[in-house]
């Protein structure tokens, strides 16, 4: 690092412009397959629905984040045109095209995804209610000003994308020690892999693993997220270092911020490998390469000037947006760097209209048993007949291998997983099992099985079972992937009249 220019995080910026546009593409994706028939014209949660009731008072808008829907009716088509758009953009970036250009092209093109998917997530209520859609819309605004090609990344950018890895981090470690007792008696990853939302194809196995090895795991996270979070800022003591100093004091700082983030990513994969958390840990390693260093890769090779600008090929304009955008988020980061040492650490929270400095964290408690909703159909009256349905990536059938869905975001299971823990059905369940009842195509269309065929069932149920991981003993004996038992009914049955 050299005053303004981060010269040895070019291959960083890299990673970051192309990673969070990847991200980007795979959201807009994730939104074209599922929002209509989940909050569309005739969702499960009607998006106009929601903003006939804003815009009736002006000052109700205030309870969304800006949208575009907001100054333009909503539409389904038009849903389709923004995530059409949103692909085609970041597709461009992801081939590295924009970055060929002056540094404001690049700019526009992650403001313009940024904004776009901000209109989504403004009015997509509950299934847009997680912590990893506002960690994206952090991303894009960021990866806004990290320039182009030919000039090093702003040091300011890199350091606020450390920032944001810090904030990540560092938070989830706090709300886990807050949090449950499992966390701190370190017992947490013993139930952890079986009772995670989505269990991917190496879950069982995990969860299988000694015990010592889940203690393990609990003192690695706690060591990752509360420690090394503090060291990917050591590379700033590099920019008072002069350069004619011995390599190994230039270098040293450099190399202990890319080991800290190496031991971030590491843990990161851990959970990719185990688990589907739609793309928040996949974001977590693209923007903890923020702090890896590699001198003479990824930037134009150039001597500091005083002459005209802070670095050459930098244009003075660049120098002054990329220094107001520091000053920005520094001046919105208060909030949530009071909230990291606050007694009611709140958990995924924005602090202002434009989702910017957010604090984040999850899994502050761990459930120590999994409970499943199961949704049954029958084509008679008499109900001798119950078939159910099964959802892609929830567990369903117990002889089924869990699949790996992540970075994809299966919105609709994901909701499913929080049912049992309420303390009553939400609403959009109830138009949900009323759509199955219609056999609404769009709806079956979310679903790996429909037992009917696109036949509207007579009646629906919904029972609930404890799903437990097969031992080896039981895999081997019977073939079966989960063991369930504890049957109950919830709910009907039901029938449209």
């Amino acid at each position: 690092m050299d005053g303004f220019a981060a010269v040895d995080y070019g291959f960083a910026r890299e990673v970051l412009q192309r990673g969070i546009a990847a991200l980007y593409l795979v959201a807009f994706v994730s939104t074209l397959n599922q929002f209509r028939p989940l909050l569309g014209e005739h969702g499960l949660l009607p998006a106009p629905d929601l903003l006939a009731w804003i815009m009736q008072k002006k000052e109700r808008r205030r309870l969304l984040h800006p949208s575009l829907f907001l100054r333009i009716r909503y539409t389904d088509r038009r849903l389709v045109a923004l995530c059409w758009c949103g692909i085609a953009v970041a597709a461009l970036l992801v081939a590295g095209i924009p970055q060929l250009a002056a540094p404001w092209v690049p700019m526009i093109a992650f403001l313009l995804l940024w904004l776009g998917y901000m209109s989504i997530v403004s009015i997509g209520q509950t299934f847009y209610s997680f912590g990893w859609e506002m960690l994206l819309l952090e991303c894009g605004f960021l990866a806004a000003f990290l320039g182009s090609n030919d000039q090093p990344p702003p040091t300011v950018v890199i350091v606020l994308f450390w920032w944001l890895v810090f904030r990540l981090e560092f938070g989830a470690g706090m709300i886990k020690i807050r949090g449950g007792r499992e966390w701190r008696d370190l017992t947490a990853m013993t139930y952890h892999h079986e009772t995670q939302p989505m269990p991917g194809p190496l879950s069982r196995q995990a969860h299988l693993l000694p015990r010592w090895f889940h203690r393990l795991e609990v003192v690695g996270n706690h060591f990752a997220q509360l420690v090394v979070p503090f060291f990917l800022f050591v590379p700033l003591l590099s920019i008072w270092i002069p350069r004619d100093w011995p390599p190994e004091l230039v270098e040293g700082p450099l190399i202990i911020g890319t080991v800290a983030a190496a031991i971030v990513i590491a843990t990161q994969v851990w959970l990719v490998v185990t688990g589907n958390f739609a793309w928040l840990n996949w974001a977590t390693i693209v923007i903890a390469f923020s702090a890896v260093a590699l001198p003479g890769v990824g930037s134009p090779p150039a001597e500091r000037t005083d002459a005209g600008a802070p670095w050459p090929g930098i244009p003075l304009y660049w120098f002054v947006i990329t220094a107001a955008v520091g000053i920005l988020v520094a001046a919105l980061s208060w909030p949530a760097l009071r909230n990291l040492f606050a007694r009611r650490q709140l958990m995924n929270a924005s602090f202002n209209r434009w989702q910017l400095a957010n604090a984040y964290g999850a899994f502050g408690t761990v459930t120590k048993e999994r409970i499943e909703l199961v949704v049954e159909g029958s084509a008679s009256d008499d109900g001798d007949d119950w078939a159910e349905y099964e959802f892609k990536g929830k567990p369903g059938d117990v002889r089924r291998m869990p699949r790996q869905f992540a970075p994809y975001h299966l919105r609709l299971d994901w909701l499913m997983w929080f049912l049992p823990l309420g303390r009553s059905l939400d609403d959009w369940f109830t138009v949900f099992l009323l759509r199955l009842l219609e056999a609404d195509e769009p709806t079956l269309a979310l679903l790996r099985v429909d037992p009917f065929d696109g036949a509207p069932p007579r009646r629906v149920r919904v029972v609930s079972y404890r799903y437990r991981f097969a031992t080896r003993a039981e895999r081997r004996a019977e073939r079966v992937r989960w063991v369930r038992t504890g049957r109950r009914p919830v709910l009907g049955p039901l029938a449209l009249r």
